[in-house]
């Protein structure tokens, strides 16, 4: 015979409770049928675990129970790796009778009367261990190792439904993508809101970890368009990556989704600046002239903050942003203009100004603009600067100016064509042979013409500053 009891269980679960003296009940039973048993308990270690009776007798065939106690009450349950344990101990005891100093000089001599019937794992379970070992600021000893992994499934094993819930949030917050797992592998509702319609996918998106909103996302998370807002946290957060998984993981998200104020995610990023974050919605299929409940479009935003980049995007990708006006009556240029955002007056109405104006032949609205700060070598949406508008009018007081106040000669349109080449073409020769004393290359490498013949060349070739004009020619190009 190698053990005299049967211990009922493999393992000894306590269900920790911080500052209670937390207990645990087991039961052995003695296998013997005629004569009783003398039974003693320790665990390895006894200033944690405790028997307030660790010696006891067992009749024949009888069945007894046994308390073990967490010896102090604390705050956080004192874990280990590997478990601690309970040691059964067993001798015959033919009288059946002894006392617990009897019992104690029994168990204390050695020999082959003392058999070793069992070592029982102890587990601390429940709720309150479960989030300890979810914590990320949970502290243990310097010399102590804890497999969280083998822990944590031992200790939810005792939750209920509501108790996991509130876990698998916590671990969302934390952002521990393993911890999630676990405890939707353990029964957690990952579908489950608050009061406030909170989640624990929203709280993962908070947290800013991939992997644990998409361990959600395959977990069968349900987005709901009325009231995630995943991407305005994303979007204040600058994280494209995290869009990114959004937007894969759910193919039906609302990209224009609005909060309380009306603001789209696309609202949100342009008040940050966040320009990786706007490109990344607008390619995507934001509305860049959605308005918020004031009226305020994306661009609004961005010039209002100042966001020089955001702001050049969005004039590139919005159909009337640029003019529309807030409830307060205010375009995105009074917004810059009222923060004082000088940066930004070119792109939001000086631009606009300076070629309507080169295009009029208004030098004193070109001088103003300059002076306001327009940019003199700005480009419209074909690639034309002012003075490619000018040349190409023959506005040649207007070239002056803005030859004067830094306008590049060489500067090509997206076609490639230089001011020259649309002087040239529109038959202004005038402005053509100023461009030229003021040092243009007549260059044709990029010209597509539809003709080609001689100039009048004599009116060119004794100019004084004209060196490189004899293979001028007047092309007669149709623009596109």
């Amino acid at each position: 015979m190698d053990r005299l009891v049967k211990p009922e269980l493999e393992e000894l679960k306590l269900c920790f409770i911080r500052w209670q003296k937390c207990s645990s009940t087991f039961k052995l039973t003695n296998l013997m049928h005629t004569m009783s048993v003398a039974i003693s308990l320790s665990t390895t270690k006894p200033s944690v675990f405790s028997f307030s009776h660790p010696f006891s007798i067992i009749p024949p065939l009888s069945t007894a129970s046994f308390t073990l106690f967490l010896t102090h009450p604390c705050d956080q349950p004192p874990l280990s790796t590997p478990l601690d344990t309970v040691m059964v101990k067993s001798s015959m005891l033919p009288t059946g009778k002894a006392s617990q100093d009897d019992l104690r000089r029994l168990f204390s001599r050695i020999g082959k009367h003392i058999f070793k019937d069992a070592k029982i794992p102890i587990s601390l379970v429940g709720p309150q261990v479960a989030e300890f070992l979810l914590s990320p600021n949970s502290s243990v000893s310097s010399d102590t190792f804890l497999d969280v992994s083998s822990l944590l499934p031992k200790a939810l094993s005792s939750c209920g439904g509501c108790q996991l819930d509130s876990l698998l949030k916590s671990s969302a917050k934390n952002g521990n993508s393993h911890f999630i797992s676990a405890l939707i592998e353990a029964g957690a509702d990952v579908n489950r809101r608050d009061s406030d319609g909170e989640s624990a996918m929203s709280l993962a998106v908070k947290s800013g970890n991939l992997d644990s909103v998409q361990v959600l996302i395959e977990s069968g998370y349900t987005i709901d368009n009325s009231a995630d807002r995943f991407l305005h946290v994303a979007s204040a957060m600058d994280r494209v990556d995290l869009m990114e998984i959004l937007c894969l993981g759910y193919a039906d998200i609302d990209l224009n989704s609005i909060d309380s104020q009306g603001r789209t995610p696309l609202h949100i990023a342009s008040i940050h600046g966040h320009v990786e974050v706007i490109q990344f919605l607008v390619s995507v299929g934001s509305d860049t002239d959605m308005l918020d409940s004031q009226g305020w479009t994306p661009l609004h935003f961005a010039a209002h903050q100042g966001h020089f980049e955001a702001v050049d995007f969005l004039l590139n990708h919005s159909n009337f942003a640029k003019y529309a006006l807030t409830k307060q009556g205010k375009t995105a240029y009074e917004l810059a203009t009222d923060k004082g955002h000088s940066k930004l007056y070119d792109l939001l109405l000086l631009g606009d100004t300076l070629h309507r104006a080169a295009r009029k032949g208004d030098v004193s609205d070109i001088k103003k603009c300059i002076t306001e700060g327009a940019n003199v070598n700005g480009k419209d949406q074909n690639g034309w600067t002012p003075l490619h508008r000018a040349a190409f009018k023959g506005r040649i007081e207007v070239v002056k100016v803005l030859v004067k106040h830094g306008a590049k000669l060489d500067v090509v349109d997206d076609c490639g064509h230089t001011p020259l080449h649309l002087a040239i073409e529109a038959g202004q020769k005038n402005v053509a042979m100023y461009l030229i004393a003021q040092g243009t290359k007549a260059k044709f490498k990029s010209f597509k013409a539809k003709a080609v013949v001689p100039c009048d060349l004599e009116n060119f070739k004794n100019h004084p500053s004209h060196q490189h004009t004899a293979t001028l020619y007047h092309v007669k190009h149709e623009r596109t």
